[in-house]
């Protein structure tokens, strides 16, 4: 997996600052307090505060971490330019600053949670977060694991269609979604079937 697109999601860089340290619940309420506040005020004041406070934290986590936060820029600059021009001729260009600062700043704050927080921590969290289910018969450990697994395959699907977009261009195809679109299925599902032998030698899952 290219460190390029763990980065782009978020992949954990071990430290020892203040939010490294910080509890899994305080980080959590950071993102749902940055939520609330781009979407109850939309105001360009309050996209780009709650923008310099994600760059705030990012710093204080550390160089390491910092140097991680224009990932999404350098992978999804043109998706943001694109919605900033569109709200823009739509509605108005403050309006197009204010959603994509605090739509940016939302993004950044859910990657910082997992820059800084151990897998073995989020699963523990989501497992907790999740004890609601045993009420209707279900499984928090499933719960956490299914979302810790999803969160793995996407940087893993992202490298793999990155790896065969440069190999078809190096034979001169080009980046054609028809030809690509049946090495990515096959390369997804045998990353899913990897997973699923993993689990299964370690007696998670039945092999039926």
């Amino acid at each position: 997996m290219s460190a390029s697109h763990q980065m782009l999601l978020g992949h954990y860089l071990p430290g020892t600052s203040p939010v490294h340290r910080a509890p899994l619940l305080a980080k959590y309420l950071v993102v749902v307090l940055v939520g609330t506040a781009v979407l109850a005020f939309r105001v360009p004041a309050v996209g780009l505060g709650t923008l310099a406070l994600g760059v705030g934290l990012f710093a204080l986590a550390g160089p390491r971490v910092l140097r991680a936060w224009a990932a999404p820029l350098r992978q999804l600059w043109w998706i943001f330019a694109i919605l900033g021009i569109y709200q823009s001729i739509l509605n108005t260009p403050l309006f197009a600053l204010t959603l994509v600062s605090g739509m940016l700043a939302v993004i950044q704050c859910g990657r910082l949670v997992l820059l800084t927080t151990t897998q073995a921590a989020l699963l523990d969290g989501l497992e907790r977060a999740a004890a609601p289910v045993r009420l209707v018969g279900g499984s928090p450990a499933t719960i956490a694991l299914a979302v810790a697994l999803m969160l793995r395959s996407i940087p893993a699907i992202a490298t793999s269609v990155q790896e065969l977009s440069d190999a078809a261009r190096a034979r001169g195809i080009g980046r054609n979604p028809a030809t690509l679109a049946a090495p990515v299925v096959i390369n997804t599902v045998a990353y899913a079937q990897r997973t699923a032998d993993a689990l299964a030698a370690r007696g998670i899952m039945e092999r039926n």
